[in-house]
């Protein structure tokens, strides 16, 4: 099979389009024929080489396509149905990749749109569930127009939440577009968040970081207790706040959310949009993009059209 590979830390001209040997499943896996794969700064955080680890790399955290292949013990899905997942050890950039969770590819949604969701989604769902987000609560999510912000301001309101979400004020339309009242971040968050909560004695329950740039300080004093905070974009703030970090590289998975998504895509209550599509070829393009640009909604690979 043909994929991407990397036999260097660097910029994204590392980024090589290879011949691969074919993976095979191992229990609990299935290997899917890969037709659209998502690409996320977690990829060009490891390929520039900031997580370390052995050389060669491959690359590719999510993807979407057809089951072809089925590992032993596998229940529950065939040969032959669209499905979209994490690909297992980060390899998804791939005509061929090996996933271990997964869910059905919605009706409505095709290849690319299936494939911008797994990290979003995931990610979304763990810092909800570690936050106890119900109904009925009000949660501040900081950075609400990028992909996991705009993910967990729809899982939010599914929930019942009243949300309020951070942006610049370029995005503010979009961001009421998924259901959240936006503001500002920055100086006077603090009171801004309040006055849209009705007051300056008014409650806010839980508070979600997606984006960093300081603000984990002003989520601890609107919500009253570190606790009631969490953070995927700021590990020196979480240190010197006391607030959760959650970076994804444990066991505690949300990959419940998968098909959580999925059903509430076919009721017309979720969506993330696509931002851009590129041939498999193209892939230092995407980096690039998703390395200096803040595009609104999900860079994926189209890898096979088939």
């Amino acid at each position: 099979m043909q994929g991407i590979q990397f036999t260097q830390f660097g910029g994204p001209e590392v980024l090589e389009l290879v011949e691969l040997p074919d993976p095979e499943p191992g229990p609990g896996q299935i290997r899917v024929a890969v037709r659209a794969a998502g690409v996320n700064p977690i990829d060009w955080k490891i390929r520039s080489g900031m997580m370390g680890g052995d050389l060669p790399k491959r690359t590719g955290q999510e993807v979407a396509g057809v089951v072809e292949k089925l590992g032993d013990g596998v229940r529950g899905v065939e040969v032959g149905e669209a499905v979209f997942g994490a690909a297992a050890g980060g390899g998804g950039a791939a005509e061929l990749a090996l996933v271990e969770n997964y869910a059905r590819v919605p009706r409505s949604l095709d290849f690319a749109g299936a494939a911008a969701l797994p990290v979003a989604v995931e990610t979304a769902a763990r810092t909800l569930d570690a936050l106890g987000v119900t109904g009925g609560q009000t949660i501040v999510i900081n950075g609400a127009s990028g992909s996991v912000g705009i993910a967990a301001v729809q899982f939010a309101r599914a929930r019942g939440a009243h949300v309020i979400g951070t942006a610049s004020e370029a995005n503010h339309d979009y961001v009421r577009e998924f259901g959240a009242e936006p503001t500002t971040y920055g100086d006077g968050l603090v009171e801004r968040v309040r006055a849209l909560a009705g007051g300056p004695d008014s409650v806010i329950d839980r508070a979600l970081d997606a984006s960093g740039g300081g603000a984990l300080p002003a989520l601890v004093e609107l919500t009253g207790s570190a606790e009631h905070v969490i953070t995927i974009a700021d590990y020196a703030g979480a240190q010197e706040t006391g607030v959760a970090f959650s970076g994804g590289m444990g066991p505690e998975r949300a990959w419940h959310a998968l098909a959580d998504a999925a059903e509430l895509i076919e009721a017309g209550r979720f969506r993330l949009p696509v931002a851009q599509t590129f041939p498999l070829a193209d892939i230092a393009e995407a980096h690039r993009i998703s390395e200096n640009g803040h595009p609104r909604g999900k860079l994926v690979l189209i890898v096979s059209e088939g």
